[in-house]
């Protein structure tokens, strides 16, 4: 399987399916590039490269105890951009993904990224706080970790079979394979990495990335989106990124990249094209 090696020694796999212009897909909290597989399929179909690696701790990478913070994420980002020599990319994050595209884009992706692509994103910052009084507050987060130190197997059943996908909202069709593979993917990676990467999306102060990313940015985001209420999001980081783009989806979740794929790939699709 294709592998690079971060400056800190860390394996990060990868996948690199197609030729043409790269795009590249930053997967969520606790996930693995698999989440992406609507968006590979489609694009590489589509005559574009479509690059997706598993974070460090996460699916196939390596299960390091350290580093499982966001400038080690989006260093290790660079790592595979730098690696495959990725120039004129579309940069695309989904959640904790749109935070480490953030940080990436504004650290290391002058000269090689075209565009940015923030979806159901992070940033500014999730957590409540003096600065921030609309985030949500540390104890829905310590949850988070009561639920990865638990039983982290129920916990990532419980949040897929619910507000993830939407599927607790009344009249909602669930689906157990989305809903398994969600927990597949989760119960693939290292609880460790995972407990501490709670801190990573939920914590960390994305606002001067956000000011200082210089390309042409859309940003997706669900209005029933009940893991990353689009007000202290979305509807934030659009003040802050100098060229920037909202869509909002009425009555979308979370999970709207996996369960309403056809939208989201035609809007990505033509946001790229033009």
């Amino acid at each position: 399987m294709p592998f690079v090696t971060t400056t800190d020694g860390v394996e990060i796999f990868y996948k690199d399916w197609g030729a043409g212009q790269p795009i590249v897909f930053h997967h969520g909290w606790p996930l693995s590039s698999d989440d992406w597989d609507a968006q590979l399929l489609f694009f590489v179909q589509q005559g574009f490269r479509v690059i997706a690696h598993d974070r460090r701790g996460h699916g196939r990478s390596a299960q390091v105890g350290n580093g499982h913070d966001m400038d080690h994420y989006a260093a290790d980002a660079a790592a595979v951009a730098e690696h495959l020599d990725l120039r004129d990319a579309i940069h695309v994050g989904h959640s904790t993904g749109g935070g480490e595209v953030a940080r990436y884009v504004a650290r290391h992706g002058v000269g090689r990224v075209a565009k940015a692509v923030l979806i159901g994103a992070v940033p500014p910052i999730m957590v409540k706080t003096e600065a921030n009084p609309g985030g949500l507050p540390i104890e829905v987060f310590d949850g988070f970790r009561d639920g990865v130190a638990g039983d982290r197997s129920q916990f990532y059943l419980d949040v897929a079979s619910g507000p993830f996908y939407g599927y607790n909202r009344p009249g909602a069709e669930a689906s157990q394979g989305v809903i398994y593979n969600w927990w597949r993917q989760g119960m693939a990676g290292d609880a460790k990495a995972h407990y501490e990467g709670i801190k990573a999306f939920s914590e960390t102060d994305f606002t001067e990335d956000l000011k200082a990313i210089s390309v042409p940015t859309l940003i997706m985001h669900g209005d029933d989106d009940q893991v990353v209420p689009i007000a202290d999001s979305a509807e934030w980081s659009v003040k802050l990124v100098p060229n920037a783009t909202l869509k909002v989806y009425p009555g979308l979740s979370q999970g709207m990249c996996t369960v309403n794929a056809a939208t989201i790939n035609a809007d990505l699709l033509d946001y790229i094209k033009n």
